[in-house]
């Protein structure tokens, strides 16, 4: 559901940006975080926004599309149907049909896709919604934030680490605020942004808030503190030495984010540093599905 969420509103921001600077414009950054950049199908895109959209939203192909991505979600749920509120299941329901129904793709090929693409949007609000208002504060909601704030995590990591490393092949980019604004508005990120910093948009201010920003919801480190929060509401296992093992890596992680700088970032060089946080993260990932759920 994270990852449906983070695709969609980099969708967005990206078509809009593809009609105001139609030459400069790739979606080659889009397609290598969310496709697969070997694909046959994505070498007939040729840039033409609405067939990207379509690529990215109902390819049967594109293991990331939303159609996959929500299909999978539905089956994961209906495994565990006990554990979800019935109206969580309605909802997660109510999304895959609506992004699997025939009308969407003539929407998106037709009709302005801004509009298309906000009815995808809400669906994930109303499940995130749903979810909050609903689902009893236990373990199954905790195993459901860690999934998605890990997911959050990652995608954080990768977007920063692909937009400052095309930096090497073009500098210019580095004082391009529209380049800079662009990144913001794809993470939910512009507002927040204009009202912590004053100075316009430079990548030092954009690179902190993405990282270390305690209260942006999308941050490296908001998603960090709260792996670490749901993580410890599973205390059942505390004696177990799997779990032991694991609040050990969320610490260690949590503690290298939090007491890091822009300067010391950059003195360790930023490929390296978003490398190292990926590695962790996917670690993290891995050890709670072999302690949790390798039997299942």
């Amino acid at each position: 559901m994270e990852r449906s969420d983070g695709l969609l509103r980099m969708l967005k921001i990206n078509y809009a940006s593809s009609q105001d600077t139609v030459h400069e414009f790739t979606w080659d950054p889009v397609i290598r975080l969310f496709g697969n950049p070997n694909d046959e199908e994505v070498a007939t895109l040729n840039n033409d926004s609405r067939a990207v959209l379509k690529y990215m939203i109902s390819s049967k192909e594109n293991r990331n599309s939303v159609l996959n991505i929500i299909t999978q979600a539905r089956e994961n749920a209906r495994g565990v149907q006990e554990h979800i509120t019935k109206d969580l299941w309605q909802c997660l329901n109510e999304y895959y049909h609506t992004v699997k129904d025939a009308k969407m793709d003539r929407l998106l090929q037709r009709e302005d896709p801004i509009g298309t693409l906000d009815i995808l949007i809400k669906q994930v609000m109303l499940y995130y919604g749903t979810a909050e208002i609903t689902m009893e504060r236990g373990e199954g909601r905790s195993f459901m934030n860690l999934g998605k704030y890990l997911e959050r995590g990652i995608q954080s990591v990768d977007l920063l680490d692909m937009k400052f490393g095309s930096i090497n092949d073009n500098p210019d980019l580095l004082t391009d605020t529209t380049y800079w604004k662009h990144l913001l508005l794809s993470i939910g990120g512009h507002e927040l942004y204009l009202k912590t910093y004053r100075s316009g948009f430079e990548a030092p201010n954009v690179l902190e808030q993405v990282v270390l920003n305690n209260d942006f919801p999308r941050s490296v480190l908001y998603a960090v503190n709260h792996i670490q929060r749901y993580f410890d509401r599973l205390k059942n296992d505390a004696e177990q030495e799997g779990y032991r093992k694991m609040a050990f890596q969320i610490g260690r992680l949590q503690s290298r984010i939090k007491y890091s700088s822009v300067s010391s970032i950059s003195q360790e060089g930023l490929h390296l540093y978003l490398t190292q946080i990926r590695n962790e993260l996917y670690g993290i990932g891995n050890a709670l599905n072999e302690n949790y759920f390798a039997h299942s």
